[in-house]
This record gives structure tokens, C-alpha cells and sequence, in this order.
């Protein structure tokens, strides 16, 4: 018997039938197998290559083949800015040398060669252009402390600019020229499609001070965080070095998703971890500065920290570490809603309050003056409250942290790993307390719980179970309720400096 396999446009098909077989037709019959197989590997090589093509997913599909197209589209906008900044001169080496050294003579001949008269410094760096009259983007950075600021255009033109104000929260300037009828680049959604990580995006500026340069990568992630209480930053791959500061990382539709402001280098030159403030942020701060020439931001007036996880147990009500829980109130807004310490916030303007990051970019982003619904857990239930922002410049040059004291009555105990002591003039003078309403830890078992949670003798424990404490009695009541409620831990407000924060101890300890 020979097997005959027929191939066809659908695919491979095996069919088996019987041939009688001679011996005159058994060459006849082994060449005609040979030639069945040939065409039928063949044929079956080809239908899996079909198959293989139609299966390659269309993301791959969506891969561009040049970026020269987008590249040719934004270029006109983006600009080489160069400040000029003038310094003092240089007096020379005084003190370096002594009197009657034999480098005397050499090193004052030196120092002759200037007059000490201030000098010109140069700097250079990148922007783009927002608007058709003229206004244009970059990073405070680039600019700060500089004299002149000239703006080099992609066709060579060269213009002053002037400095409409800048936001050092954000790295962010907003700059104008004198110009009508500019090409100009428009923002994009930097939290859409198109902004996600393992997108395709563009970043251009003029590196090192070679002039207009492009490079490609793909969003690597998002919501970075440096230094700043605003961050979000865009990390990405494609290529930015010293110049690119304050160049635009564009999308594949040609809008600006971040303003390139950072990379993570030992040597100085790009490694592929760079960093790009994200427009969520920078549309903010830019129509801010168009406006005002400076930033308004919303103010609540509230401390906080995040909740963590071996909190949840001793906070009532709350069965996850999330929210922004307040540790001081100071005079302000907060105050005024009725929000109080020990409160975790929850919702903001009907927003989900991750942890106090997000709710500081929220608030943050918010109007002056506009009414917001707050919802905060407190002592178990949920309270709803309304906040009249106020403005965050204004309250941190007014300085308006400051709290009222009370006087307490001393004594003594050991609790949880740590000893405990009511606060008494000599304590205050010894720890430096700037309060004396609370239990001043004087000593902490270095085994001991506490001393994990990074509590140290001269830190201010001011409420425990979300209450204030003043006496040790007051402490050991909190520590009883806890036990008798069948609570793990307790949460401590506990003050270092002026800084508070929550920290939970287990009861059992």
C-alpha cells in the first residue's frame, strides 16, 4: 500500500488507498512516492508559513517604519534656547598660595590676567512652542538666574524671549517672544492611549548643543516621583542628554505626553532612563502661568501621612491601607470644614484618595476658592464634609503650622517597649520639645517593637486608639479599650521635631 497526500488551499489532507504493486512497477511506483513527498513537504511548508502570517498579532503590525514623517510634522516648533547669565569675575587664588612661596610670582602673574570685572556665562538648552503668538515651554532650570534668553527657531531665525513666569515645584517656565504666525505644538492626554507604558514616543531638543536632534524609545513607565511633591514623571528610553532639558516628548499623533527634564546617569550621558514631566501636570502649571504669571494652588490645610498596612487593624472601619490620614490641623480650611487629627481621608471632590501622594497632586490641581466634598472615616463611621480651598502660596509664606499648647502634670511609666514620661519643664529643655502637650518617650528597648517602628527617646506621642493622650493614664485607658475590643495594635501619633506621624504598636508587646 502507498500513502497519498494531497495538499490543497485549506490545508493538508492524508487519504490512504490500496495499488496493486508489480515488480515492473516498483521503480515507477518509489520515484512516484519521492515526488508525492517532495511536493507534499513543500506544500506544507508554505500553508504553515500562511498560517504563521496570519497569525502575527496586529500590534506588530502597528510598528512604525520611520518616525520621518512625525519628526518632519513637529520640528518647526521646537526650539534651541540659549541664556546668558553675568557672574562675578575671578579674583584669583588668594589664600591658596603663601607669602614667599616660590609659586608667589607665578600665580599673581595669573591672576593679573583678568581685572576682576563680572563676566558672561553661557547656557544652553531646548523648548517648544505652544502657541502661534509665541508662547513657549521649557524647564525653570534652563533658565533660572539668566540675564538674556534667546530663542533659535528650526528655520534659524533668532529672537529674545521674555520670562512670563516659572514654577520651580515642577521645573516648569513659560517663556514669550515677539511673533506672530509660529508653528506650534498642542498637548495631549499624557494619562490616554498613546502614553502607555510600551508606547512609541519621540523625544527632540538640542543635545549637548549640537542643534535639532530626534530620538525614538517607548514609554518604560509612568508616575515617577524624584523630589518634588508634584511629580509625575514619564520614564522613557529614547535617547535625552544635557540640552534636552526642556524639549518635548511627543506621541505618535505629534502631541506633547511630557517636558523631558531628567535622566538617571554615573557618567552624565544617556543610559536610557530619562525622565519626562508628565502633561497631566504641566497643562496645569502652563495655563497657571499664562494666566497669573505664577502658580495658584489649591490648599487644604492638613498634614498627613499614609496609612500602611499594620495600621488597618487598629483604625476602626477601615479594612485596607488606603487614604491620607491627617496627623495636625493646623489653622486653615481643614479647620474650618470640621476635619480633625486622626481622620483618614478617603474621598476627595469625589475622587478615590489613594495615599497622600495623590490627594497632594489633587488638591494641588484644584481651583482656589472652589468648594470640595470631603469624605473622611472617623471613629468608625464615615463623616461627609465641604472645604472651601485656599491658596498653598499663600499659607506657606503666612507660616501656618503652628499649634496651641497645653500644660500637663508629670509621671511616669513603661509601656510597649518604650518608657514614658509626662512632659516636665526639664524634658522640654533636655529633648528640645517644642510642645508640652503629650508623653515624651525618655527611653526605648532596643528589642523592642518600638524601636523597629524607628520610635526614639525625645519623640512626642500625643494620641493613642485616635485620642489625645496627656497622662500616662490617659495612655494605659487606650491601651485597656484596645484589649478589651480584641484589637492587635494601637495607633500612636507620635511627634519628632514638629513632624508627626501614626505608628501602630501591638497590644501585646
Amino acid at each position: 500500500m502507498i500513502t497519498v497526500i494531497a495538499v490543497h488551499s485549506g490545508g493538508v489532507c492524508i487519504n490512504t488507498k490500496e495499488i496493486p504493486v508489480t515488480s515492473k512497477a516498483i521503480a515507477v511506483q518509489s520515484s512516484t512516492r519521492r515526488n508525492a513527498i517532495s511536493h507534499a513537504l513543500a506544500a506544507l511548508m508554505m500553508g504553515l508559513a500562511i498560517l504563521a502570517a496570519q497569525a502575527v498579532p496586529s500590534f506588530a503590525q502597528d510598528r512604525p517604519a520611520t518616525f520621518a514623517d512625525l519628526a518632519e510634522m513637529v520640528s518647526p516648533s521646537v526650539v534651541n534656547i540659549t541664556t546668558t547669565t553675568v557672574v562675578a569675575g575671578r579674583t584669583g587664588p588668594q589664600g591658596i598660595v603663601p607669602e614667599g612661596s616660590p609659586f608667589e610670582d607665578f600665580f599673581r602673574e595669573f591672576d593679573d590676567r583678568g581685572d576682576g570685572a563680572p563676566r558672561r556665562s553661557s547656557a544652553l538648552g531646548s523648548g517648544f512652542v505652544i502657541s502661534a503668538d509665541g508662547y513657549i515651554v521649557t524647564n525653570n532650570h534652563v533658565i533660572e538666574g539668566a540675564d538674556e534668553i534667546m530663542i533659535e527657531f528650526f528655520s534659524g531665525e533668532e529672537l529674545p524671549a521674555e520670562l512670563i513666569g516659572t514654577d520651580p515645584n515642577t521645573d516648569i517656565a513659560l517663556l514669550k517672544v515677539d511673533a506672530t504666525d509660529l508653528p506650534f505644538v498642542v498637548f495631549g492626554d499624557s494619562n490616554a492611549v498613546g502614553a502607555r507604558v510600551g508606547d512609541w514616543v519621540i523625544a527632540m531638543g538640542n543635545p549637548l548643543g549640537q542643534g535639532f536632534s530626534v530620538s525614538a524609545g517607548i514609554v518604560s513607565a509612568r508616575n515617577r516621583a524624584l523630589s518634588g511633591t508634584y511629580d509625575d514623571y514619564i520614564q522613557t528610553d529614547a535617547a535625552i542628554n544635557r540640552g534636552n532639558s526642556g524639549g518635548p516628548l511627543f506621541n505618535m499623533d505629534g502631541e506633547v505626553i511630557g517636558v523631558n527634564t531628567a535622566i538617571l546617569s554615573p557618567n552624565g550621558g544617556s543610559i536610557g532612563i530619562g525622565f519626562a514631566m508628565s502633561s497631566a501636570v504641566v497643562i496645569n502649571v502652563v495655563d497657571q502661568l499664562r494666566e497669573f504669571g505664577e502658580t495658584r494652588r489649591g490648599w487644604l490645610g492638613v498634614r498627613i501621612q499614609d496609612v500602611t498596612p499594620d495600621m488597618v487593624d487598629a483604625i476602626e472601619g477601615l479594612d485596607a491601607a488606603h487614604g491620607a490620614m491627617v496627623t495636625d490641623v493646623p489653622t486653615g480650611p481643614a479647620e474650618d470644614a470640621g476635619i480633625l487629627s486622626g481622620d483618614v481621608i478617603l474621598t476627595f471632590d469625589g475622587t478615590e484618595v489613594a495615599d497622600t501622594r495623590q490627594l497632594v497632586q489633587i488638591v494641588g490641581n484644584s481651583p482656589v476658592g472652589k468648594s470640595v466634598a470631603v469624605e473622611v472615616l472617623r471613629a468608625g463611621g464615615m463623616e461627609s464634609l465641604t472645604v472651601v480651598l485656599g491658596r498653598r502660596e499663600t499659607a506657606e509664606a503666612a507660616g501656618t503650622e503652628q499649634l496651641d499648647e497645653a500644660p500637663t502634670e508629670p509621671a511616669a511609666a513603661d509601656l510597649m517597649g518604650m518608657t514614658l514620661s509626662e512632659v516636665t519643664p526639664e524634658l522640654m529643655q533636655e529633648f528640645q520639645l517644642s510642645g508640652n502637650d503629650g508623653l515624651v518617650v525618655t527611653q526605648v528597648a532596643a528589642d523592642s517593637e518600638a524601636a523597629d517602628k524607628g520610635i526614639q527617646p525625645g519623640d512626642l506621642i500625643t494620641e493613642a486608639g485616635q485620642q489625645k493622650v496627656v497622662t500616662v493614664s490617659d495612655l494605659e485607658d487606650r491601651v485597656d479599650e484596645g484589649n478589651e475590643a480584641g484589637r492587635k495594635s494601637i495607633l500612636l501619633l507620635v511627634r519628632r521635631g514638629g513632624d508627626p506621624r501614626f505608628v501602630a504598636l501591638s497590644l501585646d508587646e
